[in-house]
């Protein structure tokens, strides 16, 4: 079985809205998109022609293929193209790009539900494993094999052989021949077919490379047996054990990656394994179970103690605890009530309840968290340009320096020439492997992300990833990112001749169409006291400034100074307690009826109790912190004292439109590298201008959307360990390029000889194919360090001070 994801809409948010579930279904774009599996790629110069192959193919608008996943991201005009003709394109590629008959672009199933995604992972996690198992298989075949054919290739190393007559000597050559055959056929038949196409192709790869040293070696050294006289005197001596031991080691190479990059998905792995199988349905008060593919929207569901939650839903009766920490990072449990929203895949912990649903399949968040991981693990980080660059000139650029040390070591070698000048080529050949080069980047992508992903940090691309360690700045937005979000509204100051209810019951009359946090509190304050609401009519929303409506004939206002004063009310009356309480750190505004001033409210939003912390953590990594509102500069400068940023990096007063405008001023000053942070509809352009956006948990779709990164959690001590992930992920991207880097600028010129002249150093054969097999392997094993990266441990009770990603 294969797998395979499309999409034909653009994603989702991570929280969509309500609202739009009863809306019109959006038309279909003009393009398709999808993920597939290819088999058959080995190394960097594989991943780059099934690129160029794809990107080649009319129809297709974009293709991005990652030798770590294995995966071939297309997006295509259907009308041109469709997933059968992009097979073929691969195919006539040399290589294999699966499509999966459920493809949902023939509306026979829907391959983006955790269901589908689970068995997606299975099916894809068997194949890796049979692989591994065949790759290992061929290893101890040929690793038998070879021991005779070493031992036969230099019988002087047996007791008793020492002295042997030409005559015999060479059927012993020739039997350690036919017990390479096998190595050569079954053992790294492979290489020869690959090689075989690619170069056919024009494409060289790794397995062209590896078929041309050992193919020649072998050649040779059949020649140097059958027909002696051919060759120099002294000179025809054979290579069978050479051929057999690369051929091996080699193989044994790719078993070792194969089983260590077997691992990388993990974090895929275990947040689907979050989704139960199965869920219990209630049915005139019964309980039935059902499979989860089954779960409908509306339906009514149990859920027992220890139990994870089987869909998006709210509680309908009873109350709980959940353990959220697979979406957010935080490990103490929520408490959950009736009308509370739960999440799927999330953990009930002891109390049962019963449920609505009203996201299954697809819609759920885990489904969301999941196509986005995996989106991002297959996207490319500028560094991997280099990367691809290099490798696209590698392969031939071997084969050159191979013949051009053939012909020197030939022409200028001391005797017998020949025989150092094949040795010579067959090292250069062998030792040259672009797998570490392909495999440098983007398995370390793949590994940061997911691990990231199990902590409650989504990052969309490697671009975002890498992105993020070079951030020197870091904006955050006031309302629902330093305070909680959600305001009380603590104040209410009429003016003399006027009272609070009046002052409240106007300003909630022209504030309760409003989702805004602050509208909402006015509201809760005046039912609270039990006040009657007015009917209004016109209310306009006027960004930057309030909002106003029409009670009766006279028009009320509710906003800052400059909202009452373009209208010419006088805010002279209201203004020094203005001050005061906005030097308090509340937010107030003014309330106008008709053209006089009524009075002042004004909110206040505590802090995030770890807000003052986090902040101390961004200043200690050498981050410069600014504060960012539309509250008026004094409420803005008075939260920034109590969470310890400085009072000339704060930005009060701006409007929605001001805040990208202000994120690309302070990147025009001094080349600033800026990380906006927020969670607001007006949020969003400032998220899109800054380098990296990063959306608090629980933000509005649209700043989800506009964000690089999206912290499920409220806490800003996510934005601190994303930062660290990404520096993290990073230096290790660094550390495999320079070590695969250095690999081949030393060991190319290592195996061409140029040691010889003064040392009468020469590498042998097989030595250079145990290199080059264990190049690739070292670059995973590394990548691999990065799932040991933790965030940093906070909070009182901290048992560890540690700097995140100190084991990366």
């Amino acid at each position: 079985m294969v797998f395979l994801t499309v999409r034909v809409n653009v994603m989702s948010a991570l929280s969509p809205s309500d609202s739009s579930k009863d809306s019109a279904p959006e038309p279909l774009p003009d393009h398709a998109s999808g993920r597939f599996p290819v088999q058959g790629m080995t190394c960097a110069a594989c991943s780059a022609a099934v690129e160029r192959a794809l990107r080649r193919a009319p129809g297709v608008i974009e293709a991005s293929v990652s030798l770590a996943t294995e995966e071939a991201t297309v997006r295509w005009d259907p009308a041109h193209v469709d997933t059968a003709a992009l097979a073929k394109v691969v195919q006539r590629a040399g290589y294999a790009l699966r499509v999966a008959p459920e493809d949902p672009l023939n509306g026979e199933a829907d391959a983006s539900t955790p269901e589908a995604l689970a068995r997606q992972e299975s099916t894809r996690q068997k194949a890796r494993e049979a692989e591994t198992q065949d790759l290992f298989r061929r290893f101890w075949v040929g690793a038998a094999l070879s021991v005779p054919v070493v031992l036969l290739g230099h019988p002087m190393w047996i007791p008793g052989l020492k002295h042997l007559e030409a005559e015999t000597l060479r059927w012993l050559w020739i039997l350690s021949g036919f017990l390479t055959l096998p190595i050569m056929t079954w053992v790294g038949g492979r290489f020869f077919r690959r090689g075989w196409a690619a170069a056919r192709r024009g494409t060289p790869t790794m397995d062209t490379l590896v078929a041309m040293g050992t193919g020649a070696a072998f050649v040779y050294s059949v020649l140097a047996v059958s027909m002696p006289q051919w060759f120099p005197e002294g000179t025809a001596f054979p290579f069978f054990e050479a051929v057999a031991v690369i051929l091996t080691l080699v193989i044994l190479g790719q078993a070792l990656e194969a089983r260590a990059r077997g691992t990388t998905g993990e974090a895929i792995r275990s947040l689907l394994d979050l989704s139960p199988p199965r869920a219990r349905k209630l049915e005139q008060g019964e309980e039935v179970d059902i499979p989860l593919e089954a779960v409908e929207v509306g339906m009514r569901l149990a859920v027992r103690p220890g139990e994870r939650i089987p869909v998006d839903g709210v509680i309908l009766e009873g109350a709980t605890a959940v353990d959220e920490s697979m979406v957010t990072g935080e490990s103490i449990p929520v408490d959950r009530r009736p009308g509370d929203p739960v999440i799927g895949g999330t953990l009930n912990t002891w109390g049962a309840f019963r449920m609505g649903a009203e996201r299954v399949g697809r819609d759920t968040l885990l489904a969301r968290i999941v196509t986005q991981v995996r989106e991002a693990q297959g996207s490319k980080p500028p560094l991997q340009r280099l990367a691809d660059q290099v490798s696209g000139i590698f392969v031939p650029a071997v084969v050159g320096i191979a013949l051009l040390s053939f012909g020197i070591w030939l022409a200028f070698g001391p005797p017998p020439a020949l025989n150092f000048a094949a040795v010579v080529a067959v090292s250069v050949l062998v030792i040259a492997c672009p797998c570490a080069l392909g495999l440098a980047t983007p398995i370390s992508v793949m590994i940061a992300v997911g691990n990231a992903a199990r902590h409650g940090i989504l990052i969309r691309s490697g671009e975002a990833l890498q992105a993020a360690r070079d951030v020197d700045t870091v904006v955050l937005d006031k309302t629902g990112t330093i305070t909680r979000g959600t305001p009380t509204l603590v104040t209410l100051a009429p003016l003399p001749g006027q009272t609070e209810d009046h002052l409240l019951a106007l300003a909630a009359s022209v504030e309760r169409g409003s989702e805004h946090p602050l509208a909402r509190a006015v509201v809760m304050a005046a039912l609270d006291r039990g006040l009657t609401l007015a009917p209004v009519r016109d209310v306009v929303a006027l960004p930057g400034l309030g909002v106003e409506g029409w009670v009766g004939d006279e028009r009320v206002r509710v906003g800052n100074a400059a909202c009452l004063s373009e209208v010419g009310i006088p805010t002279a009356p209201l203004q020094d307690r203005w001050e005061a309480l906005a030097a308090e750190g509340k937010t107030p505004a003014m309330v106008a009826l008709g053209d006089q001033p009524l009075g002042l409210l004004a909110w206040e939003d505590e802090e995030k109790p770890d807000a003052a912390e986090a902040i101390a953590r961004l200043t200690a990594m050498g981050l410069e912190v600014h504060l960012l509102s539309g509250d008026d500069p004094r409420t803005a400068r008075a939260v920034a004292r109590r969470v310890g940023i400085d009072s000339d990096r704060v930005h009060g007063g701006v409007r929605p439109e001001g805040k990208a405008q202000m994120v690309e001023r302070l990147q025009k000053e001094g080349g600033r590298r800026v990380a906006m942070v927020g969670d607001g509809v007006n949020d969003a352009p400032a998220l899109a201008q800054a380098q990296v956006g990063i959306a608090m948990g629980g933000g509005t779709d649209v700043a989800v959307q506009a964000a690089g990164m999206t912290l499920m959690g409220g806490s800003l001590h996510g934005v601190v360990d994303a930062i660290a992930i990404s520096r993290a992920a990073v230096r290790n991207m660094k550390q495999n390029l320079f070590g695969a880097f250095i690999y081949n600028t030393a060991a190319i010129p290592l195996a061409a000889g140029v040691l010889y002249p003064a040392f009468g150093l020469l590498l042998s054969p097989m030595v250079a194919g145990g290199a080059m097999a264990m190049s690739s392997v070292t670059v995973v094993m590394n990548a691999n360090r990065l799932r040991r990266w933790r965030p940093h441990e906070r909070g009182p009770c901290s048992p560890s001070g540690s700097e995140p990603g100190r084991d990366s």
